[in-house]
């Protein structure tokens, strides 16, 4: 009688702790269906062995590719770019004296520095001095062994340069740092921080399209005229080793 009385008392706890357990269940299911994940879950448990169908397979494939393509022609364009930008006219070995840095002053970093040739080698004021990227100055004086370069970042130095892709014209003035403001000589510059700047192709002082830099900054609101601050591809800081241009000597 006991035995069977327990039995029985066993059954019900089981009873009521599955009905409590399926009761529970169904309250969380229902407040979850009640914000509509119900229906997001059903929606997406049958769509699932259909999806991504053909037709949005083949929309994935087709952005991929046009996002490649595109990726592609940028990395074309800052190629070509950049290869204008560092490449150097080809000047005869003959047209050209190699020499080394051998003096700056911590006072003028950015106006001049030496050089260890001078007239025994060929070398005339006013000639054109190049580094590893473009141009970097014109010869200011000599003596027989030696000549001092001023460099483009001396403040007041004005060169013409010239900006391919807009076909405008500017003076190029230093500024005491390692960027050198282009003022335009037109009201609107059409200037694009990336342009690559280079000497001018009507310059008498300079030979035409060397290498000056890249626009960093426009400012076309400026006054009297818009300008743009250039990046040197030849770094004055760092330069050690230069060539000096013989054919616009200034004899």
């Amino acid at each position: 009688m006991i035995k069977s009385r327990v039995r029985i008392g066993f059954h019900l706890l089981l009873k009521r702790r599955f009905w409590s357990i399926l009761l529970f269940g169904s309250l969380l299911f229902l407040i979850r269906w009640t914000k509509g994940a119900g229906y997001l879950d059903l929606y997406s448990v049958l769509l699932k062995p259909i999806l991504p169908g053909t037709a949005q397979r083949e929309w994935i494939k087709e952005g991929e590719n046009i996002e490649r393509n595109i990726r592609l022609k940028l990395l074309e364009k800052d190629n070509s770019r950049l290869r204008r930008a560092l490449s150097l006219k080809n000047f005869n070995p003959d047209q050209r004296i190699s020499a080394a840095v051998i003096s700056r002053s911590s006072r003028n970093w950015w106006q001049q520095l030496e050089i260890n040739k001078g007239t025994n080698d060929g070398v005339l004021k006013g000639q054109t001095v190049i580094g590893p990227g473009g141009l970097i100055g014109l010869v200011d004086s000599t003596t027989p062994l030696t000549a001092r370069v001023r460099l483009l970042t001396d403040p007041g130095h004005q060169v013409g340069a010239w900006i391919d892709r807009t076909k405008r014209h500017g003076i190029l003035t230093g500024m005491g740092t390692n960027r050198p403001k282009l003022i335009f000589l037109n009201k609107n510059s059409l200037a694009e921080i990336g342009d690559a700047v280079t000497t001018s192709p009507a310059s008498t002082l300079l030979p035409p399209n060397l290498t000056i830099g890249i626009v960093q900054f426009v400012d076309e609101k400026a006054l009297p005229s818009p300008y743009a601050i250039v990046q040197l591809t030849a770094s004055p800081d760092a330069i050690d080793w230069v060539q000096i241009l013989k054919n616009n000597g200034q004899k």
